[in-house]
């Protein structure tokens, strides 16, 4: 079976771009499922989306050649690997798999992630995931220990590829030298990406992992929705994200939005959404957007197949 789905992306390689050095290929684009299950932050099954709504994004995704999706263990505390792994036996279409473990400070030992890894298998309903991130660097426990647990995964071949989460530079290089001592590449480092975050360029972290070979990829490149133009000053994200984003913020987003507006329609009517997207394309990063619906992952995928010229990179890089 797994030797059957590494012959598909292998067959898929010229449409895609590789995880790091020796990691396996994925779309220029994946799906993010934080909101999945998430009935807090989100509105899971609040009126705001039902499982069915998901099922239909995961088919307009899967339908267009988008198949790598991007998952944890915390995100609807597992309900989100389990509708993943649910959606997962409904297409006999190669499904590739992301999840992270959360290094809990009560999780003191290597043993730990090996048996989360197992229940996230589980939920996922897959015997081996093809990529396997640390969530945060969290302490107590250091993360060339943590290493040393993924470099095992691998070894009981549960894991296909490592990566990580949130990490510096500094950290990185940890988890590099760590897992280099069991000839295992870092093939990624999944950070907070967008118009509206740029940290990652401003401290280096971005060029850094490109220097690495580490491949970079990008979690809320909408911005937890704010670049979508469905919220402004009068009309604030609902919930909890409402609450986290100040008028301020709000009152700063119009000119980034009516700016987007602009450049989307130079480029044939594309959405603020679809501009931003291929913005963090053209910057290097890979986006992985949430899709809560069959109509967010038609937009997400207007993102591909076209490109920013470099007026508008540096239009948009001013801007914010």
């Amino acid at each position: 079976m797994w030797s059957k789905r590494r012959q598909e992306a292998e067959q898929a390689k010229d449409k895609r771009v590789q995880l790091g050095p020796g990691g396996i290929y994925i779309p220029p684009l994946g799906v993010g499922t934080w909101a999945w299950g998430d009935r807090m932050l989100w509105g899971y099954g609040r009126g705001g989306f039902t499982d069915a709504d998901l099922q239909e994004a995961f088919d307009v995704s899967m339908e267009a050649g988008v198949n790598f999706f991007d998952t944890a263990e915390v995100y609807g505390s597992g309900r989100s690997e389990q509708l993943l792994g649910r959606f997962i036996q409904s297409t006999d279409k190669l499904v590739i798999t992301a999840t992270k473990f959360m290094p809990y400070p009560w999780r003191l030992r290597g043993k730990s992630l090996l048996s989360a890894l197992k229940d996230s298998l589980e939920r996922l309903g897959v015997e081996r995931v093809d990529l396997y991130q640390m969530h945060w660097p969290f302490p107590p426990i250091p993360i060339e220990r943590w290493m040393e647990a993924m470099a095992r995964a691998m070894e009981e071949d549960l894991i296909g590829d490592v990566g990580v989460s949130n990490y510096s530079q500094e950290q990185i290089k940890r988890a590099q030298t760590a897992l280099s001592q069991f000839d295992i590449p870092l093939v990624s480092n999944q950070v907070d990406y967008s118009l509206l975050d740029r940290r990652v360029e401003r401290s280096g972290l971005l060029k850094a992992c490109d220097e690495m070979g580490v491949s970079v990829i990008a979690y809320s490149p909408l911005g937890q929705g704010l670049l979508t133009g469905k919220y402004g000053a009068d009309a604030p994200p609902p919930g909890l994200r409402g609450v986290r984003t100040s008028r301020k913020q709000l009152d700063r987003l119009a000119g980034l939005l009516s700016l987007l507006q602009e450049i989307g329609i130079k480029h044939g009517g594309k959405t603020p959404a679809q501009v931003a997207i291929n913005w963090t394309i053209q910057k290097g990063a890979i986006p992985i957007p949430g899709a809560k619906s069959g109509r967010q992952a038609r937009e997400n995928l207007g993102a591909l197949g076209w490109q920013l010229d470099e007026e508008d990179i540096l239009a948009l890089d001013k801007a914010t």
